[in-house]
């Protein structure tokens, strides 16, 4: 009859009951410190962000209201002054891109011809010789077809 009456926990649970059973569950799950701590530095974080988020879009709402109707007001100033203002930046910014390029070309014509050799001066020789190898083609070519034509021109006009 021993074997029949089951060992009591001191919480007066039996160790094989379904409630048992989920305590320990719930207790190896359970979140450490540092985990805990982290949720609500986590939780005290987004509700600042929340806070933030809604004054943000407030300030937003009132100054839309209040500055609109001014902005409406003088936008005939405005648009024009806009519209100049992007074309003088875009000037000013195109002006001082053409100077970095032209500078930049400069520095690597001076070591071009300096013969330091800059980075893509094997590309110009190459291009260079390719240039000049057609060239003297092109003349040879010239030459002969040009002599054929004179020769050509004689057969028509013995005279000539």
């Amino acid at each position: 009859m021993a074997d029949r009456h089951q060992h009591v926990h001191a919480h007066g649970e039996r160790p094989d009951s379904p409630s048992a059973t989920l305590l320990r569950r719930v207790q190896t799950h359970a979140p450490n410190s540092t985990q805990v701590v982290g949720f609500l530095a986590l939780l005290v974080s987004g509700a600042v962000l929340l806070l933030l988020t809604g004054l943000t879009l407030t300030g937003a709402v009132v100054a839309l209201v209040f500055l609109g109707p001014i902005a409406l007001l003088t936008s005939p100033i405005w648009v024009p002054v806009a519209i100049a203002v992007s074309v003088l930046v875009a000037a000013a910014l195109s002006a001082c891109g053409f100077a970095v390029a032209a500078l930049a070309a400069g520095t690597w014509m001076y070591r071009y011809f300096t013969g330091r050799h800059p980075v893509g001066a094997d590309r110009v020789d190459y291009a260079r010789s390719r240039i000049a190898d057609t060239a003297s083609h092109v003349k040879d070519y010239a030459r002969e077809y040009g002599g054929y034509l004179h020769s050509r021109s004689k057969d028509a006009a013995p005279g000539a």
